[in-house]
């Protein structure tokens, strides 16, 4: 008779979860870094209809003028004096995204070329007026 030798089992078998979080940090870091952060102006305007409107790409700058002469810049309202510094501030985060301004129907021309005058002195000449598509 042949005597049967049993080898011990193992039970406290390990899984090593480092690779798995050296991936998840890798992933973490590369969203991160692509990000493109979008600064909205925070307030709803009434944009005026335009038969010939079209999506902009690359905009990350969102400026408001409310119907009572407001400029609001990234969900506060700013001085139209300092939109110039502000937006100097956040193109130099995304120097290739270009500002949206987002002008309500009844605010006045006058606002809309000051606000427009001082974006282009902080050096940014991809400009647009949002409105919004109007059927035929």
């Amino acid at each position: 008779m042949t005597a049967k030798r049993h080898l011990p089992v193992e039970d406290d078998t390990e899984l090593d979860m480092t690779p798995m979080l050296d991936i998840v940090f890798i992933m973490l870091i590369f969203f991160i870094v692509t990000t493109s952060f979008v600064k909205e102006s925070g307030v709803t305007v009434s944009t005026p209809q335009a038969q010939t409107a079209s999506q902009q790409e690359n905009a990350n700058i969102f400026i408001a003028i409310t119907a009572a002469g407001e400029v609001w810049i990234d969900r506060r309202p700013v001085d139209p004096r300092s939109v110039r510094a502000i937006v100097a501030r956040l193109h130099a985060d995304n120097p290739e995204g270009s500002v949206i301004i987002q002008s309500d129907a009844e605010a006045s021309t006058r606002m809309l070329v000051e606000v427009m005058d001082q974006v282009r002195l902080a050096g940014v000449e991809g400009i647009a007026i949002a409105a919004d598509k109007s059927g035929e």
